[in-house]
C-alpha cells in the first residue's frame, strides 16, 4: 500500500482516540510525531465527549469530534451518523483502539486509507492492518507511535517517543485558587483513585498519614479525581487543615490547571497521573498489580515506587492473593521521603 508522502502537505488525518484518560493523554505522542514527520497535516481526533477538553489543550490537535457512545453500546445509528458528517473529509484514519466497532466510523467515511493493529477480525474494515508484536512494541505509547509510521519503521520499535506536553491555563488556575479557597502554601497533588480496580490504589490510610506528615512540613494538600473518588477524597481529607477535597468538583480540563500548580503530586498508576506528567509536575507514581515498564510516566521527573513482588505484576483487578501486599507494604514514611528529597532537588534547579 502506498505511503503518503514524507512532506504530508494538506493531508487530513482522523486518529480515533483511546477511550482512557491517560491513554488519551499519551496518544499526543502520536499527534506530535505526526506534525513533525507530515507537516502542514491536519489532525482530527475522534473521541468521547469528556476528552475533548484534554484534546484543546494538546497543540498539535486541530479539531476534536465527539462519539457520544456509552461504555459497552454499540451504538450503530451514532457511528452512522457521525460517519456521514466526516465523509469525505479525511484522507487517513489511525484507529487506536484494537475493537472492530471502533473502526467502524472511518469504514462507514470511505476513508481511502484505514491504519491499525490486527484484532477481532477486523479484515474489511481497515485496509492497513499490521501485526502488533508485543514483545518488540511493549509500551501503550509505542503502540500508538508505531501506528503514526511507515510499517517497515514501526516495526523495529526503536523511533523517538515525544513526551506529551498540555497548555496550562493561567486564567483559570486564578480562578481556580478563589472558588476553591487553596492555600497559599506549596501544593502537593493526591489522586487516590484508580478506575481499573483496587489493586492498583494504595491504601486511603496511607494517603491520609501522608497527608498528616505533608501539611507538618508547610505544604498544602489539593486530593483530585472524578465523583466517584469523594468519598475517598474527604476520608483523606476530613479534620486535616490545608488539605482540599477536589473530587469531583472540578472538570478535567481544571485539573491540569490544578497539578501544574503543583510542587510534585503522589498518585496511583491512572489517568490523572499521565496528566500530571504531561502538566510538568513531579510524579511520584506508586505501582502494585500494574508495571512501570508498560505505562510508566513519560517524563524524567518522577519517582517510581514499587515493590515488585514475586507476586507482581499481576495486572489484576483485584488481588488473587488477598492481601494487596504490592501496596499496603509501600509505607507513607517512603513516600515523606522521596517528596523531601524530590523538594531538596527542585530547590536546587530553582
Amino acid at each position: 500500500m502506498r505511503e503518503p508522502s514524507e512532506t504530508g502537505a494538506g493531508e487530513r488525518i482522523l486518529v480515533v482516540g483511546p477511550s482512557w484518560v491517560g491513554d488519551m493523554v499519551m496518544a499526543q505522542s502520536l499527534f506530535m510525531t505526526l506534525k513533525a514527520r507530515y507537516p502542514g497535516c491536519r489532525i482530527a481526533v475522534m473521541a468521547p465527549a469528556w476528552s475533548l477538553p484534554i484534546l484543546e489543550r494538546m497543540a498539535e490537535v486541530d479539531e476534536g469530534v465527539a462519539l457520544d457512545v456509552g461504555h459497552g453500546e454499540f451504538g450503530w445509528h451514532t457511528r452512522h451518523r457521525v460517519a456521514r458528517a466526516l465523509r469525505g473529509r479525511f484522507d487517513r484514519a489511525i484507529v487506536l483502539p484494537r475493537s472492530w466497532k471502533s473502526a467502524l466510523v472511518p469504514f462507514l467515511a470511505r476513508i481511502p486509507q484505514r491504519i491499525g493493529f490486527t484484532g477481532e477480525q477486523r479484515y474489511g474494515v481497515l485496509n492497513d492492518r499490521r501485526r502488533l508484536d508485543k514483545a518488540v512494541l511493549d509500551q501503550t505509547v509505542k503502540r500508538f507511535v508505531a501506528l503514526g509510521l511507515p510499517a517497515e519503521k514501526a516495526v523495529k520499535g526503536n523511533f523517538p517517543i515525544p513526551r506529551p506536553h498540555l497548555a496550562v491555563d493561567a486564567d483559570n488556575l486564578a480562578e481556580l485558587r478563589g472558588v476553591h479557597g487553596l492555600s497559599t502554601r506549596p501544593g502537593i497533588g493526591m489522586m487516590p483513585g484508580a478506575e481499573y480496580g483496587p489493586a492498583k490504589q494504595w491504601p486511603l490510610a496511607h494517603f491520609r498519614a501522608l497527608a498528616k506528615a505533608l501539611v507538618a512540613e508547610g505544604f498544602a494538600v489539593r486530593v483530585l479525581g472524578g465523583p466517584g473518588d469523594s468519598e475517598a477524597g474527604e476520608t483523606i481529607a476530613r479534620g486535616l487543615g490545608h488539605v482540599h477535597n477536589l473530587c469531583g468538583r472540578t472538570r478535567l480540563a481544571d485539573a491540569v490547571d490544578l497539578l501544574a500548580d503543583c510542587r510534585q503530586v503522589v498518585t496511583n498508576d491512572s489517568g490523572l497521573m499521565h496528566v500530571a506528567a504531561a502538566a510538568g509536575t513531579w510524579v511520584h507514581a506508586l505501582y502494585g498489580s500494574s508495571s512501570p515498564a508498560y505505562t510508566p510516566p513519560l517524563t524524567d521527573s518522577a519517582d517510581i515506587h514499587t515493590l515488585a513482588l514475586e507476586c507482581s505484576p499481576c495486572f489484576a483487578r483485584t488481588c488473587p492473593l488477598g492481601h494487596t501486599r504490592c501496596l499496603t507494604e509501600l509505607s507513607p514514611e517512603r513516600l515523606l521521603t522521596a517528596v523531601l528529597d524530590a523538594e531538596r532537588h527542585l530547590a536546587v534547579e530553582n
